[in-house]
Formats: structure tokens, sequence, C-alpha cells
């Protein structure tokens, strides 16, 4: 039972959702539970990121230099990034109260999608829709710089 209710679960997070069904259980198979304490520390930020992690119950919260960034809480995936590649940690996880986590393998996922390719194509799809998003914010983000760098200069005027 708790491989289907695992599958329900990874089958809720943005990133899987397209899964084909023997891919999502080859994933959820291969997942490894984890049950936290409050307190505990799932990862400090630099470190070398090997696993993501999806929050089954509880909530994480996250640090980045002594500021709690965000609490995530059931169905959230945590450390993205570690399935398509080595990165390190951008933050701190600690578990707010008793958490439970599903782990997920970088090896596991990458032989998921070996094995299931058109899985592949419909994550590369989000992903790449993904990384267009936040590129157009950024693209925002410097416009609104550049504005505001101009109004604060304001106009230029000439001595005559």
């Amino acid at each position: 039972m708790a491989l289907d209710e695992d599958m329900v679960l990874l089958a809720q997070v943005a990133l899987f959702r397209d899964m084909d069904r023997d891919a999502l259980r080859l994933l959820a198979f291969s997942s490894e539970r984890r049950r936290l304490r409050a307190g505990d520390t799932l990862f400090r930020k630099d470190d070398i990121s090997e696993y993501s992690f999806v929050v089954v119950s509880g909530s994480i919260t996250l640090i980045d230099d002594d500021v709690a960034t965000a609490i995530v809480g059931p169905g959230t995936l945590i450390g993205e990034m570690a399935l398509v590649s080595e990165t390190r940690r951008p933050t701190t996880a600690i578990a707010r109260e008793p958490t439970v986590i599903l782990r997920l393998s970088r090896q596991m996922f990458r032989r998921t999608l070996e094995e299931y390719p058109a899985t592949a194509a419909r994550i590369a799809a989000e992903l790449r829709q993904r990384v267009l998003e936040i590129s157009n914010e950024l693209a925002e983000v410097k416009k609104r710089l550049i504005e505001m760098g101009s109004e604060e200069t304001g106009p230029k005027s000439s001595k005559s």
C-alpha cells in the first residue's frame, strides 16, 4: 500500500505529474522514506546535493544566512536540481515538526528517464518551460532595475 501512496504523492509534484504510470512506479519504488524529528537537519547550505526530497507529512523550513526563506509542506519537491546535476545546496533545510520525506536519488531518476523516453521528453519540456519563465522574469527584473537607475539619476541638465 505504501508504494501506491508514494505514487499518488509523486504524481502531485509538478515535475512528475506527466510521468508514465510505470515510470512513476519505478521512481516511487526506488525512493526511501525517512522520518525526521522536529529540529533535525535534512541538509546544510553548500552541502553537495545527491538527493531530492518530497515532503510526505510535516514541514521543512528553508534557511539562508540565518533567515527563514520558506516553509514547505506535503507534496513539495526540495532540491529539484539534484535530480539532474550535482550542485551545492543553496539553503539549509530543517524539520519544523515531526516530518516524513521521500528521498529520491539522481541515479534512479536518470535510470527512470532512460527506461521511459516518453516521460523523459515530457520532463525535458517541463524544464524548458520553467527555464523560459525564469528567463522572462529575470528580463523583467533587469528592465525594472534599469528604469529605477534612470529615475535616480534624473534627466541630464546642461549648463549654458
